[in-house]
């Protein structure tokens, strides 16, 4: 079992940039950021492979960068040019077995408990 934990989110203005990080009791190919706001299905926002190869969600694509960290069981996600409708709260996951469902945002095994992001206008 792989526990996952998320750096505190935040809140910002528009335009503004957070950064969050993940840290992972073990290692897996696939680690990518999800997030959820109530009432809606949660939605893959980025994702990476071991590979280094990384997938985007096209709501966030040019604004968001994911990227393991010095520690490869470590993924940080930059948000940037942050609008209200990335308010949410995000969730770290892993565990995708191939990099094709690490890509489409299906399969992963593990999650955190999530962290909330919040975009004032």
């Amino acid at each position: 079992q792989v526990q996952l934990a998320e750096s505190e989110g935040g809140s910002v203005q528009t335009g503004g940039s957070l950064r969050l990080s993940c840290v992972a009791s073990g290692y897996n190919n696939c680690m990518g950021w999800f997030r959820q706001v109530p009432g809606k299905e949660r939605e893959g926002v980025a994702s990476i492979w071991g590979d280094g190869r990384t997938f985007y969600a096209d709501s966030v694509k040019g604004r968001f960068i994911i990227s393991r960290g010095n520690a490869k069981n470590t993924v940080v996600l930059q948000m940037n040019t942050l609008k209200p409708d990335d308010t949410a709260m995000y969730y770290c996951a892993s565990g995708a077995p191939f990099s094709r469902s690490c890509r489409d945002f299906s399969g992963y095994e593990y999650w955190g408990q999530g962290t909330q992001v919040t975009v004032s206008s």
